[in-house]
């Protein structure tokens, strides 16, 4: 029995040396010199900061956010970037634009209330004549509609995105803001592209009515008698006012088109876009979309309870003799003229006469 022991004891000690041999072969591979001096650099680096600092990572972080490309399996662009450092510097600038835009269109919201508190709705001063004028056809009106729709659901969905979190989340619980956040996200990635196709065909529906003329400039200088709380100050326009015009130009023409090609680059990562792209993307939409929600509330506010009238002329697309005249007088002379009946928009027919 006594040589059995001896024969454990040995095996013992010979596997105890063999992992002190394993350990050091290690040790002395891991110390063995680097590649090149800017690699020895680094872990001499690291090597000091272990010691001063145990559990110090710093130096790797530090490699890992430099943004310099290691190596990857994954084919694309960036793929081999584990850390963008720049995302720190989008998230920083995004907190103060939304803040700025969130005010802004509160500003709107109540300079608006004040306006129709001080105004009130504008209203033709002249007796109705009773007679109506086609003012939009059905193909323009189905056009708008789409187009008002879809923008109404991206902006309603990007704003809870948007602001959400801050000011519905304390109010409704995270679960039930968690629901309606996915809801949203999928209202606006769907809606998105309607939107796209729908502004392209208004765009050409639109444009010749909106180009700007010379007689825009008074209305300009008298801001189409907006100011004028008596009503009294008139001042003729085509079709579209000065105002509807820079609407046209600034929010469907500027704005929109820019939500439309900066929300491709954040819908479809596929089309090979780097994050910076992504980033720059995000700032710009958001920028975009607050300032046209924000000149939305005016087109919105004068087509519904600014201006009486308005909204029958998207609605039905009919308008009286006498709005006409009072707001467009130049389109309501070119309509009795003649000039726009080959557009196929003229008096309207007997049976819409009768029924006024």
């Amino acid at each position: 029995m006594a040589p059995m022991k001896v024969d454990s004891r040995g095996a013992a000690i010979r596997w105890f040396v063999g992992a002190l041999g394993l350990v050091a072969a290690c040790t002395v591979l891991a110390q063995s010199p680097a590649a090149s001096p800017k690699e020895a650099q680094e872990a001499a680096t690291q090597v000091q900061a272990q010691r001063a600092q145990p559990g110090n990572n710093a130096p790797v972080w530090k490699e890992v956010r430099s943004g310099e490309p290691q190596i990857t399996s994954l084919p694309g662009r960036e793929t081999n970037v584990l850390i963008q450092s720049q995302g720190q510097t989008w998230r920083a600038a995004r907190n103060p634009v939304t803040t700025a835009g969130g005010a802004l269109i509160a500003l709107v919201l109540l300079a608006l209330a004040g306006y129709f508190t001080w105004r009130g709705p504008i209203d033709v001063h002249g007796k109705l004549a009773g007679r109506k004028i086609e003012r939009f056809t059905l193909v323009k009106r189905a056009s708008h509609w789409t187009m008002a729709f879809t923008f109404v659901a991206l902006g309603i969905s990007g704003l809870i995105l948007t602001f959400g979190k801050n000011i519905l989340m304390p109010l409704i619980g995270s679960t039930l803001f968690s629901w309606l956040a996915m809801l949203a996200k999928a209202v606006h990635n769907f809606t998105g592209p309607i939107f796209s196709v729908a502004l392209v065909i208004f765009i050409l529906l639109f444009v010749r009515d909106n180009i700007p003329r010379a007689y825009d400039a008074k209305w300009i200088a008298k801001f189409g008698g907006m100011l004028d709380r008596s009503g009294q100050t008139h001042v003729p326009s085509g079709k579209f006012n000065a105002g509807e015009k820079a609407l046209f130009w600034i929010l469907v023409v500027g704005l929109c088109i820019v939500l439309t090609i900066t929300g491709y680059i954040l819908l479809f990562p596929n089309f090979n876009q780097v994050r910076s792209t992504m980033q720059l993307a995000n700032i710009v939409h958001l920028v975009a979309s607050l300032l046209a929600i924000a000149m939305a509330c005016f087109h919105i506010y004068l087509g519904t309870i600014g201006m009486k009238g308005a909204l029958d002329a998207m609605r039905t697309g009919y308008v009286d003799e006498t709005w006409a005249k009072e707001h467009h007088e130049y389109w309501y002379n070119d309509v009795k003229s003649g000039k726009v009946a080959g557009a196929g928009e003229g008096v309207a027919p007997a049976m819409a006469q009768r029924a006024v």
